[in-house]
């Protein structure tokens, strides 16, 4: 609020740049997602998926928890702190991380029982926005039909500060993508590829989908001079 208007704005947008920036992660989720594909041993493996966990989301190691943990992580790191930038500014997303901090990552351990409830709630009021957003992102860039139903069954459509609809669509979403690409590897005549966890880069892949959509959004909006 201070630099509005300073130097034609530039230092206000240099100072956003850099708390964005500060916010985005903590880590690669790429890196992250390919850390666990590409491990050869168990060792190395439950490393990575600790790595992908630290953010929140189920501790186990089945691919469909793996899949949840990936579109969870994407949340955490990518998405809300966007949503909250771009509503907020610097601000928004500076106080997002840091309660996200407090609720969801090891750094819990540190905060009071009661003080930490109430950081988890308010966290999952201020994720549930932006997981709708993820949610209807993910039916416009994968099956709209699959991830619709998902959401519905999940029970997507209440207000409550609970995000688990989520993972729901994700997973219908990755499972629906999965069988189009062998329906239409077997319509050609041909043997899909065979790789490594499917599943986690095709949940890679949607993500990566949903966050060229909210950006192509963005610069709609930059061009209306409805963000500035």
């Amino acid at each position: 609020w201070l630099l509005r208007g300073v130097l034609f704005g530039l230092p206000g947008l240099l100072l956003g740049v850099a708390v964005l920036a500060w916010c985005w992660g903590p880590r690669d989720l790429d890196r992250d997602i390919e850390a666990i594909i590409d491990a050869d041993d168990a060792a190395s493996r439950q490393a990575a998926v600790r790595h992908l966990q630290a953010a929140g989301g189920s501790l186990r190691e089945d691919v469909p928890s793996l899949v949840e943990a990936t579109v969870l992580n994407a949340l955490r790191r990518w998405f809300a702190v966007l949503f909250w930038f771009l509503l907020l500014g610097p601000v928004g997303a500076l106080g997002y991380r840091l309660l996200a901090l407090m609720a969801e990552s090891p750094m819990r351990a540190r905060v009071r029982v009661e003080p930490l409830a109430l950081a988890q709630r308010l966290l999952a009021w201020i994720e549930w926005p932006v997981a709708q957003l993820m949610a209807f992102s993910m039916a416009l860039v994968g099956n709209f039909d699959t991830a619709w139903k998902a959401w519905r069954q999940a029970h997507g459509e209440r207000l409550a500060g609970d995000i688990g609809f989520l993972g729901a669509v994700a997973r219908a979403s990755v499972n629906a993508e999965l069988r189009e690409e062998a329906h239409d590897y077997s319509d050609a005549g041909l043997l899909p590829v065979w790789q490594r966890l499917p599943d986690l880069r095709d949940a890679m892949s949607l993500v990566w989908r949903m966050l060229l959509l909210w950006l192509a959004v963005l610069a709609l909006l930059v061009i209306a001079g409805w963000v500035t």
